[in-house]
Formats: structure tokens, sequence, C-alpha cells
């Protein structure tokens, strides 16, 4: 393979980039690029596709593009895999048809062997292991809340074969740090080692942005927005009089624990605690009082609302007892003895983070604001064990126990950030309120009974979540109200200007709004597994991914072969 443009071009702090000359390569030259790019320190490797990110969307458009025989190179900065479900720490948001609709076959084998994983692997009651619906936590949230490294084991297994066979290279601990451009056309990244510092050349057709916060979109020169658009540009009934580019979700530093009652597992306190112990969010309508406390600002009406709070999963009453909200080990779906007490997953309203916006941020300032939103987290731990106040009339639970060992870091907190905002691509399609929203949906069509979303032509997808916006940097309150059963139109995943690069995380073309319905666990997959099978498809018919959207017998012949694949293109009536 000729090995061309190999020199990237290396974003700077504010955004510009500073391009070195261009050198191109015969084949008679290629052991003298090779001899070059050894003494910069470099290596090189190709493949079909690139694809930067190894969260949900991610490995999703891995497998695609594997099981349509193409070979991928994914990179990922931690050194798991899974994205929110794993080095997230957060067990699946998913809508009430999951089980049986309104997702992928390959999302639903996903959770599938999750439940298996437990089966074969764990001690559990006979009742839990003849379940076929399984919820090893029983949590609150979600039908399937379990160890996010029990996700990080089935997901190992379904790439170890192609790993093994050489069609998938994991780069785990990797971040991209270049991109060399030409016109709309993506050359190569730049990925260096977080261990090492050694760069590598990534080469390839095609490259996908699966990151978290859209990072390959300014390295690469891709048109994007961020924050939320203004009601004059979206015309949506929940868009702001004026747009804010800076006005991003909360994100969260998640943790886990369990409960040894009688015994002192009390953390040191952290050391901005009495900062967070005296904190209010500065949010518009007012939050309900202090940020570490059993209340907060109920989403859909933003009244004050009491929560409730026992570590051994006791009733209370009315109110939601947080603890088994997120839940991931429930002891009762286990023989007795084999957990001390139940394990549960802490991505609450107190330890959402909106004093700092991860997008664009520095390096410097990126680590200040996760440094502070791991002290909040610690700080709502503390608070836990010693404040927090008790059914009987007093005040902590010492044992309670942080645990490290479930999200797979030495200080207990998740290895990254869970992101719920990202930078969108300025797409071909963009999803409007007006498409997906229930009340905004209702004006434009004026019907207000079995209303559905909007139909797309173009659907590669469907998925379904609430539209759900918590607490922003630019001080708003929850935005939260009901959406429709949706699809994933085509024209969301493609660029308007570039050609070879696509997104695949919460990157695609929504708006700020739309993004609340579009960023959960199986849509992110969704999109990232149609996302694969576009690369594969325009590899196969030699075309570029927009020509699928815009010729119509392209079009239907690629929805033909996705739905053949177990991807779902359209909703039943429910």
């Amino acid at each position: 393979m000729n090995r061309r443009n190999f020199i990237e071009q290396v974003s700077v702090g504010s955004g510009a980039a500073i391009t070195a000359p261009l050198l191109t390569f015969s084949e008679a030259s290629e052991a003298k690029s090779s001899r070059l790019l050894n003494r910069l320190g470099q290596a090189e490797r190709s493949a079909d596709v690139v694809i930067a990110g190894g969260g949900l969307g991610g490995c999703a458009a891995a497998l695609a593009a594997l099981r349509n025989k193409r070979t991928v190179i994914m990179t990922e900065e931690t050194d798991w895999i899974g994205g929110q479900m794993t080095q997230q720490g957060v067990p699946p948001d998913e809508h009430q048809w999951i089980e049986t609709h309104g997702a992928t076959q390959l999302y639903r084998d996903l959770r599938t062997a999750i439940r298996d994983y437990y089966k074969q692997n764990y001690p559990l009651t006979d009742a839990a292991r003849a379940s076929k619906s399984l919820n090893p936590g029983d949590g609150a949230v979600s039908r399937l809340c379990h160890e996010p490294k029990v996700a990080l084991a089935v997901l190992q297994q379904m790439m170890a074969p192609y790993q093994s066979s050489g069609q998938l290279t994991l780069l785990l601990e990797h971040k991209i740090t270049g991109a060399n451009v030409s016109g709309d056309t993506v050359r190569s990244l730049k990925a260096v080692s977080q261990r090492t510092g050694k760069e590598t050349v990534l080469t390839a057709p095609y490259f996908v942005d699966a990151t978290e916060l859209g990072d390959l979109l300014p390295l690469t020169g891709t048109e994007f927005v961020t924050g939320a658009e203004s009601r004059s540009e979206t015309r949506e009934l929940h868009a702001p009089e004026k747009a804010d580019p800076n006005n991003c979700q909360a994100f969260t530093v998640c943790f886990a624990m369990d409960y040894i009652a009688g015994a002192n597992h009390v953390i040191d306190k952290p050391k901005d605690y009495a900062f967070w112990r005296n904190y209010s969010p500065k949010v518009t309508p007012a939050w309900s009082g202090k940020l570490l406390d059993l209340s907060y600002s109920n989403p859909k009406t933003l009244e004050p609302k009491q929560l409730g709070f026992h570590p051994e999963g006791i009733s209370t009453g009315d109110k939601l007892n947080l603890w088994n909200y997120r839940r991931v080990i429930s002891k009762a779906n286990f023989k007795p003895g084999t957990y001390l007490g139940d394990i549960s997953g802490v991505n609450w309203p107190q330890n959402d983070y909106s004093a700092g916006n991860l997008i664009g941020a520095s390096e410097k300032d990126f680590k200040k604001y996760v440094d502070q939103a791991k002290q909040l987290s610690l700080s709502l731990l503390y608070w836990l064990q010693t404040e927090a106040p008790r059914p009987d009339g007093g005040q902590g639970w010492p044992g309670i126990r942080f645990r490290p060992d479930v999200m797979g870091t030495e200080d207990g907190l998740a290895k990254y950030p869970y992101v719920r905002e990202s930078r969108r691509i300025k797409a071909v399609f963009t999803v409007l309120e007006e498409h997906v929203g229930a009340e905004n949906r209702a004006m434009i069509t004026g019907k207000k009974e079995g209303n559905t979303s909007a139909d797309f032509p173009d659907s590669v997808g469907v998925g379904y979540y609430h539209i759900d916006l918590h607490p922003s940097t630019g001080g708003n309150n929850y935005i939260d109200f009901g959406s429709l059963p949706f699809q994933i139109p085509l024209g969301a995943l493609l660029p308007k200007r570039m050609e070879n690069l696509l997104p695949a995380n919460k990157n695609i073309g929504t708006t700020h709004i739309t993004n609340g319905c579009y960023r959960l666990h199986p849509v992110e997959w969704s999109i990232g597994e149609a996302v694969g099978m576009l690369v594969a498809y325009s590899l196969d018919k030699k075309v570029i991914p927009r020509a699928v959207r815009e010729k119509e017998q392209l079009l239907g012949d690629f929805q033909t072969l996705i739905r053949s694949q177990g991807i779902e293109t359209n909703w039943p009536k429910v």
C-alpha cells in the first residue's frame, strides 16, 4: 500500500493547525518512507476503517464492519472498551420495549450475553438462573443493571476472534492528537500511546469519530456546533431565545459502593468537602436547596422533590430509594453468603457536575474540571457515610464501603466521566424537536392523539428515550419532556462536506434539545452499527457515503442489507 501524506496536521490549543509539507511516495519508496517514520519515532498502521473511540458506538461500528469482512483499527483512550456501559460505570438506560424490539439484534445479543455470563460464572439462586429476564442488580433504572466488568468481558469476547485473526487491531490507551486532511478527505490520523508516548500514523479509506466529545471534528476541520441553538435557528419549542455554544449538559464521575452493617469504612474527608457540602447549583429555575441533600428538582416540574436512601434496599415509602436506583448487584439474586451486601452504582443528581464544560477545554482545564467532579463524587460518598439523614433519626451510614474494584481504578472512581453532550456535526440533515418531541410534533401535525415521530425515508435505525437534559453549564435546570419512538436518519450521520469521516457517538446531526433522546446506550449502539455497515457498503459499491442517501437505488439496497443483518429501520405500532 502507498504511504501518502503521513505528516500530520498538529492541533494547537487555540484550535488552529500547523500543516507540515505533504509528502507522497511511490511503491518503490516504501522502504525509504518507513525509515523516515522510524526516525520520527512513528509507526504506521492501515485498515479499511479507523475508529477513534471504543465506546458503545465505536464497538458497534467495529463489529458491523468486521462481520462484513472489513479490517478495522480502533483506538481507545482508556484501558477499557465499552464507553458509558463500562469505563463510565453507567448501567444501560433503555426504553420499555427493549426486550423484544426497538434496538438492533446485535445489541440484544450483547444483553443476552451479559445475562449468560452471570449464569455461567456466578453462583446465582435457582430462581435467578432460571429467569430469562435476569436483572443482576434489580436496579430501578433498567431491566439489565450489571457490573461494568461483565459488559467489558462480553465485549472482549465479541472482539476476540477478530483480534486473533488480525482483522481487528485494538489500540488501548491511545489518544488521537492530529490529522492530515486534504480538501474534503481525511488522509490519516496520529495516535499517541498514553503509556509510552509513541506515535502511530493510522491510514484508511474511512475514519469514524466515536469519541465521547467529538474530538476528530476540530482536528479534521469538520464543521460542527456545540451547546444550545436559538429558537430562531431551529424553531424548537424548548430551545432558548438566544444561542449559547458553551451551554452543555452536566457530566458525572460515577462510583460504586456496598454496605456492611456495623462496620466503619468512612473515607478521609475530601479536601473540597466544605465547598461541596454548602454548594447549590446556580440554575434557573432555582435548585431545591443544597446539592448534597436528599432532595432535588423534579426534572419534569422543577418543583423540589424528596428522595429516600437506605443502603439495605429497604423501602422508603413513596420516595425513591436512591440505593436501589442504579444497583448493579442485588445479593438476593445470588446464593447466601456470596455478597455481604448489595452493590450500588452512583450516577445521581447529587454528583452531576455543571461548573465547567469539557467540550473545547484545554488539557489543563479538562483535568481541572474532572478533578473537581471527582471531588464532588467523593464528597457525596463522605456525606452519605457521615451526614445523610437516616430513617431512625440518626446521621450517616459508616458501613458504606467504597468499591474501587467495581470501576477498575485505584481511586475508586470511573475511568472516564459520563459525558451527556458532545460536539455535533453540521449534518446533511439535522433532527429537530418537531421530528421527535411529543408536544412540538403535535403542534406541527395538528394531531393530539396517537401521534408518531417523523418518518424518515432514509432511516437506518430506531430508538426511544424521553428528551432528558440535565442541568447545564449555561445555568439551565432540567429540561425533561416526552418524545416519541423515533428513527435514525442516514442524513444525520453525514457531515455536509467531509467525504470519509462519519460520527458514531453523540456527535451526529441532532440539536442541543434532540441530543437528549439520542444519547443513550441502545441508540448510540444503533448509530455505530449503521455507520460500520455504511463504511463496508460504500467500500463494496465504490461510492462515498453521501451517494448512498442521494441515489434511491443505493439507499433501498443499503436498507435491505442492514435489515437482513438485524437492524430495524421502522417501529411497529406501540
